[in-house]
């Protein structure tokens, strides 16, 4: 029989209109009474819920993530009782038996058992900010959409503008390219008070560059293109100028990210919305690497490994750290990234090798504010010496074994 961990507890089968609670009572007979009661989505009712939770002296609640639905009953619900929110694939119901009212009951049961594998739920302050990053990050690719359509309408009119300038995106280029989808026939008096003079290039070759072949379609496409990149980049910045409100209170906490090479000021900020500042939350290192999706995947049958991919986790957190992984390795001020990142990518390949980095920039980032230490360079740097030891010392005892067999003959 298995051990009831939760005596008072409940479970919450969440849809859009309707929630359905069944509170578990039991005593110490082992024996089980269920109350179950549906109360709508608005927010009167959601209050009632709690308010019947507090009542029943039930205040450890499990619920399924469904959807964005599951989000306002939490929020009501957590300033009363401890919630816990879990994947649909842990209380997954059993076939033929699926009712509302079963789910819920069973959600209940599993729960009090904690047979229930919990989600992550960082505070509210941070779900707030986590829910501005991700939305700037979904901008900012849609901000890169919006470029290479751009570039591909530049393409298809002829206009090599991108192999004379850095930047497309430039102020100047913009300058240059507004003017010329008002007027097509620019001259180079026309374009030379809008060249910086920091600019390169010389004028006659950009002007050269943009000498295409227009038609109606394209300028209209390219012209929608550019005004919804301007006013992409307005959403991004009243978005930032939001955000850094709300990350004043971790102004501690972003200084010390920035001490570990790669990560930048967004960066850490995004880093500490997805995993938030209290490390107790993760059972070690090895177990956050596991919930941000850096580790390979556990796929074995009858002693045989099938698959050591990495799991699918980390859907906002690993590419960012990737991204900062990308940068590590170019930063000159520890060493010790570059050289790991190239010993990987010589026996395993560039894509592992990356996710390697990526993994030691996540556990630096949790020991450094586990320990509130900054990033110590001086000790990668000491492991970097060790390591060019050790293969300096293989280096020459293969030499003095080549010679002693050269003696041999």
């Amino acid at each position: 029989m298995l051990k009831t961990i939760y005596n008072n507890c409940a479970g919450i089968d969440v849809h859009k209109k309707v929630i359905v609670v069944t509170i578990t009572k039991t005593n110490k007979s082992n024996i089980t009474v269920y109350q179950t009661k549906s109360f709508s989505t608005f927010t009167e009712d959601l209050i009632t819920c709690r308010n019947w939770l507090v009542d029943n002296q039930t205040f450890d609640v499990c619920m399924e993530s469904t959807g964005k639905y599951w989000i306002p009953v939490f929020n009501i619900l957590e300033v009363n009782c401890k919630c816990v929110v879990c994947h649909p694939k842990y209380v997954r119901s059993i076939p033929g038996k699926k009712t509302d009212k079963k789910d819920s009951k069973w959600i209940a049961d599993m729960f009090k058992h904690v047979l229930v594998e919990p989600s992550f739920m960082p505070p509210a302050d941070i779900r707030q900010l986590r829910d501005l990053m991700r939305y700037r990050n979904k901008l900012v690719n849609i901000r890169t959409g919006e470029k290479n359509r751009f570039q591909n309408s530049l393409t298809v009119s002829n206009v090599q503008i991108a192999s004379v300038v850095s930047d497309v995106f430039g102020k100047t280029s913009q300058s240059i390219l507004k003017l010329m989808l008002d007027n097509p026939n620019l001259t180079l008096e026309d374009i030379s008070p809008l060249i910086s003079k920091k600019m390169k290039s010389d004028p006659k070759d950009i002007l050269k560059s943009i000498n295409g072949s227009f038609d109606d379609s394209q300028v209209s496409k390219m012209t929608v293109c550019l005004n919804h990149y301007d006013a992409i980049n307005e959403c991004i910045e009243s978005l930032e100028q939001q955000i850094l409100k709300l990350t004043v209170k971790y102004s501690t906490e972003i200084n010390l990210l920035l001490t570990i090479p790669g990560i930048s000021e967004t960066s850490a900020i995004f880093i500490i919305t997805e995993i938030g500042t209290n490390m107790n939350v993760f059972i070690s290192d090895k177990h956050l690497a596991s919930w941000a999706g850096l580790t390979p995947r556990c796929k074995e049958s009858a002693g045989k490994k099938q698959s050591v991919r990495i799991i699918k986790a980390g859907q906002y957190i690993k590419p960012l750290l990737v991204e900062c992984a990308l940068n590590a390795i170019k930063d000159k001020s520890c060493p010790y990234i570059k050289a790991r990142y190239e010993s990987i990518k010589k026996r395993r390949g560039h894509k592992k090798a990356i996710i390697a980095i990526a993994r030691l920039l996540l556990v630096s980032t949790y020991h450094i504010l586990n320990t509130g230490e900054v990033f110590d360079n001086d000790r990668f740097d000491n492991l970097l010496n060790k390591n060019i030891k050790k293969h300096n010392k293989k280096v020459q005892n293969t030499e003095d074994m080549i010679s002693y067999l050269d003696k041999l003959g």
